[in-house]
């Protein structure tokens, strides 16, 4: 018996509209799972500064090296985002740096941190000042919103405080800096926490300027983050100001310090990727 037209075309429909939901359904999986793009520091950034003291003749000398590494990686952690990013910064005295001070100094951070939101998840820290040496620990606890300190010398102590989302350390703060879309005008504020205190880093974008860099010439928004004061992370006088690229890795390509001793220009001098785009 022949089968109506009418029915083979209900039929037909019907059967392209199962094979349309049904590939969506199987679809949804990856597409979930690549619903973010990844950052341009994700994959194998290393970053190179040099910073050179600006003080009359001075001027142009050598002072300090900056060293930033990021890479992400896969970690087993249940249903949670399973990517986590392996931050190390060094920061290193040089040149005529020890003769100005007199002292030399070299401060190695190691963070762990969570990329959805990009929140600190464990800091390592060393501070070398001298003969002096400070070794720190941080471990952040996103459930109950405390982190745990140590300092393992050179007077061992410990302690824990409460936080608010989403809190930075001295290292992942310059990476959650990269991440937001600041034009002039604009404001937040960020807790970050530092050898068993937490402050709310203020945060302003200035300016936008374009500057010659390694990178050639390229389009810049000043940000001026507010370290210095009575109740910052600094407990001194002091400006810091960072130029960030316009395009969409956001690479701090300059910075300036001033503080007492005098002006530091940091300038990005290197910028390389384990993987390509």
């Amino acid at each position: 018996m022949r089968v109506p037209r009418r029915f083979e075309f209900r039929f037909a429909y019907r059967m392209a509209c199962v094979l349309v939901v049904l590939t969506c359904l199987l679809s949804l999986p990856f597409a979930q799972e690549n619903r973010r793009a990844p950052l341009s520091f994700e994959r194998g950034e290393e970053l190179v500064y040099q910073a050179e003291f600006s003080r009359g003749l001075l001027r142009g000398v050598d002072v300090a090296e900056f060293h930033f590494k990021s890479i992400s990686e896969h970690v087993a952690r249940g249903a949670e985002d399973p990517v986590v990013l392996r931050l190390t910064g060094d920061v290193v005295s040089k040149g005529l740096f020890p003769r100005i001070a007199g002292f030399k100094f070299h401060q190695h951070v190691e963070s762990t941190a969570d990329l959805e939101p990009l929140t600190a998840l464990h800091t390592d820290k060393v501070e070398e000042q001298g003969k002096r040496s400070r070794v720190l620990e941080a471990v952040f606890d996103h459930k109950t919103h405390k982190v745990t300190w140590s300092e393992r010398s050179p007077t061992p102590q410990s302690g824990a405080f409460d936080f608010t989302e989403p809190v930075q350390d001295v290292l992942t703060i310059i990476y959650y800096l990269r991440t937001q879309k600041l034009a002039v005008g604009d404001a937040f504020e960020v807790p970050v926490t530092d050898a068993g205190k937490v402050f709310r880093l203020s945060v302003r974008a200035v300016e936008e300027k374009e500057l010659d860099t390694v990178l050639g010439k390229v389009k810049t928004i000043r940000v001026e983050p507010a370290l210095f004061g009575d109740t910052a992370l600094v407990h001194a006088r002091g400006q810091l100001s960072i130029w960030l690229t316009q395009d969409e890795r956001h690479l701090p390509v300059r910075a300036q310090l001033k503080v007492d001793l005098g002006t530091f220009d940091i300038k990005l001098k290197r910028v390389t990727y384990l993987q390509p785009n």
